[in-house]
């Protein structure tokens, strides 16, 4: 499936993912290939992309996450990579 992470200031991922998850409002929401229409707001959290390549970690808040077609879209306020200490 294809994700894409923007903030109001630049793109911060875009490319194709095997799962998603997300901080929405109300709790992490977990999104795989096929996942039904969907559409939330995002809380303040982690976005998680796993990808060929490895698992990249992004600290969001605000915005909102929508999926259709194959398509994870992910608006946040505020979007920054995550940067794992010692790994």
């Amino acid at each position: 499936m294809r994700v894409t992470l923007i903030s109001p200031d630049r793109s911060v991922y875009d490319g194709e993912a095997t799962a998603v998850q997300v901080p929405a409002f109300d709790g992490l929401v977990g999104i795989l290939p096929g996942h039904a229409p969907f559409v939330a707001l995002l809380g303040e959290g982690e976005v998680t992309v796993n990808h060929g390549g490895g698992v990249g970690r992004y600290d969001v808040a605000g915005g909102f996450v929508q999926v259709a077609a194959d398509v994870v879209r992910v608006v946040a306020e505020r979007a920054d990579e995550t940067i794992k200490e010692g790994v």
